[in-house]
């Protein structure tokens, strides 16, 4: 117990923020599942052990567009920094392609798009 102690002084010292101890998993508002604070997303390029990320591979980038068409961010997908510059310019690559949509298809184009308030 002295040594977590000492170790969270040391990291105050130097500016490094430390997960409470008594940090409670918080619930997903989407699911319903426990949010573990203390889990680490894992980079899917990684784990399958594919160097280059393909953009001929249409089914694997689809999973890292939102619903919008917009790139998922890494701190949403968990992965890496290399595989996500890698990512980016397979999707974009796929788009200049017509591999992948640019934007998702529309329900509503007639009113105008936008968020705008009626006048």
């Amino acid at each position: 117990m002295k040594a977590a102690a000492a170790l969270t002084k040391v990291a105050a010292k130097k500016g490094i923020r430390m997960p409470s101890p008594k940090a409670k998993p918080r619930a997903d508002k989407k699911r319903g599942k426990p949010l573990d604070p203390t889990r680490r997303r894992f980079c899917h390029f990684c784990k399958e052990k594919i160097d280059e990320v393909d953009y001929k591979d249409v089914t694997a980038l689809r999973r890292f567009i939102s619903d919008r068409g917009k790139i998922k961010s890494p701190r949403v997908t968990g992965t890496c920094r290399r595989h996500q510059a890698q990512l980016a310019a397979s999707i974009k690559r796929a788009r200049e392609m017509a591999l992948l949509p640019y934007v998702a298809e529309g329900k509503g184009l007639g009113d105008g798009g936008g968020r705008r308030r009626p006048r």
